[in-house]
Parts: C-alpha cells; sequence; structure tokens
C-alpha cells in the first residue's frame, strides 16, 4: 500500500509516521514544507494543479493529512488548516490515482459541551474560536469533496513530544522549573477545566486502521473521559517526585493572573491567558468513541497516567 503522510514532521505526523514505517505493507512517501521531507511542497500556497501532478507520479493508494496550524491570527489559521484541505481535496478531485484521504480533524469543532455529556460525532458543531472554525471549515470541505474520505475528530492529545505551549506541557515546564529552583510552593490557574486526553501512540493507531477501513464521515478519537486539569497536575506532580504543594488559583484564567506553568516568584514570566478558555472548548469536553471502537476496531490503550510520565521524562532531561 502506498501512503502519501502530509504533515509527517509534525506533533501528530512523526507518530503517524512510525506506525506507519513498522507496517512492512506500507510504502511511505513524506510531503511537508521542511527539508526532511521527502518532498517540499507548501499546501497553504501551492496550487492544486502541482499536487495533481504529484498524485498522478507517485499514486498512493491513501493520503493522510495529518498538517495544519494550531495557533496564530485567524488569517494564518484559514490558511494552513482550510485553504491547505481544499487544495488537497481539489488535487484528488483531478488526479487519477483514487486515492483515499484520512483527514485529521480535531474535537475544538465542537465547541463547548454540556458538563457531564459525552459528545458523539452527530452534534451540531460550534466552534468557540478561530482554530475550531478553520478545522470545522476543512471537515466541510472533506465532507462535500465526493471522495473516499474519513475526517478524525482528535480530542486533546497528550503523551511524548507534547508541544511545551499545551496545557500539559506548561504543567510539566513548571515543575520542571520548580524542582530546579528548589520552590516549595507552585500556584497554577485554569486548573478547573477538564479535556478528553488521549495519548499521541494511540492516535497514531487510529489513523492507521482508518487508512485500512473503508469508514467515512467523521470518527471521534479520544479516550472516552473527561479528566479535570487540577487531577491531570496532581498526577504529574507525583510521577516527577515534587515535594511542593499545588497551589490553585481561584476562578477560570484571567489575564494578569499567572497561567499554568508559572511559579509564583517568577512573575516576569506571566503569560495572560484568553478567556474563557483558549481552545474555545469550554469547560468541559468528552468524546463518545464507540464509533471509533465499532467501525475501525479501535480503543485508545495508553493510560494517562503513562502519557503523563513520558511527558515529565522530556520535560525532566531539560534539568
Amino acid at each position: 500500500m502506498r501512503v502519501l503522510l502530509i504533515g509527517a514532521n509534525g506533533y501528530l505526523g512523526r507518530f503517524v509516521a512510525d506506525r506507519l514505517l513498522a507496517d512492512p505493507a506500507v510504502q511511505l512517501t513524506a510531503l511537508g514544507r521542511g527539508d526532511d521531507a521527502d518532498v517540499r511542497f507548501d499546501l497553504a500556497s501551492g496550487s492544486p494543479g502541482a499536487l495533481t501532478r504529484f498524485l498522478d507520479a507517485v499514486h498512493p493508494g491513501v493520503v493522510i493529512n495529518c498538517a495544519g496550524a494550531i495557533r496564530g491570527g485567524a488569517r494564518d489559521l484559514t490558511r494552513h488548516n482550510t485553504v491547505a484541505v481544499a487544495t488537497v481535496c481539489e488535487a484528488l478531485r483531478r488526479s487519477g490515482c483514487g486515492a483515499r484521504l484520512v483527514q485529521i480533524g480535531c474535537g475544538a469543532e465542537y465547541g463547548p459541551s454540556q458538563p457531564g455529556s459525552s459528545t458523539a460525532e452527530d452534534a451540531v458543531p460550534r466552534p468557540g474560536g478561530p482554530y475550531g472554525v478553520s478545522k470545522l471549515a476543512a471537515t466541510e470541505l472533506v465532507l462535500g469533496s465526493g471522495l473516499d474520505a474519513v475526517v478524525l475528530r482528535v480530542f486533546s492529545p497528550a503523551g511524548p513530544g507534547t508541544p511545551a505551549g499545551s496545557p500539559l506541557g506548561r504543567l510539566a515546564e513548571a515543575l520542571r522549573r520548580a524542582m530546579q529552583s528548589g520552590d516549595g510552593e507552585l500556584k497554577l490557574g485554569g486548573l478547573g477545566v477538564q479535556r478528553d486526553f488521549v495519548d499521541v501512540r494511540d492516535i497514531a493507531r487510529a489513523v492507521h486502521a482508518a487508512s485500512l477501513s473503508a469508514a467515512q464521515g467523521v470518527i471521534n478519537i479520544g479516550s472516552g473521559r473527561a479528566v479535570r486539569l487540577r487531577d491531570a497536575a496532581a498526577v504529574l506532580a507525583r510521577v516527577a517526585g515534587y515535594g511542593g504543594n499545588l497551589h490553585e488559583l481561584d476562578g477560570p484564567p484571567v489575564p494578569g493572573r499567572p497561567a499554568i506553568g508559572h511559579p509564583r516568584h517568577d512573575p516576569e514570566h506571566v503569560v495572560p491567558v484568553a478567556y474563557p478558555y483558549p481552545d474555545g472548548c469550554g469547560s468541559w469536553q468528552q468524546a463518545d468513541v464507540r464509533t471509533a471502537r465499532d467501525r475501525l476496531g479501535w480503543r485508545p490503550r495508553i493510560n494517562l497516567e503513562e502519557s503523563l510520565a513520558d511527558i515529565w521524562m522530556e520535560a525532566a532531561c531539560r534539568i
């Protein structure tokens, strides 16, 4: 099976590449903007015609799109998350390769959920920020393309390689700095939010399964369990061996108040946090993952404690 992987050098793409390379039946070609890609191509500025010619030459059976942007202004998010996907869809429509498309979506497309609920694929998406809007627009382009396509709506990725700017990445960095400086108390804000964390290696397994399946439409990829960020912080402190106190600031994060990941004695590193929640998903998100089980034969295998331990191991290497 010839697979074209777009965005192989990104956070999710690296693990998807590793998973595919471990399958002896897969012939993998990586396309991206970096020098380490097999073929350099910028989806946000490249033409569908140029991509079509490449598809006709390589003739993949599956195209997996892990590329995109998670931060930036609305214009950049639209270019990298929506225009880029429009280019992929148009190139596939023009090409004679007949490849299946696996598009990586995100839980932010749904927006805020009712606390205690599980969000299924038939929920009406109401994204609460420009990132979710740009990803939802991409999903609609894929679903309306007429292609053999599936969109995996990934909830909150965790595990090795977690970006330092993510909530779990900031927590790990906060603990590293506190332990390095001998700080016995860590003040953290915004820990009341509850998210559905899923390990990046489980996500890679889901992408692999989706590339082999005939499933179409939208499929949620998550753990099926919302975890309060303060509970994740406590587990992370335990696996890190941090003996100090975690002091939670009351209320949601607000500008000027120490955010997740900043010791109390280091005010110059306080980062304003958008109110109420930067990802536009409100206080609660939990995926209904029954469709992934039924249509992909996929279940998450790696628990959050293992994911957090791996996040800490990477952070600890910076001490």
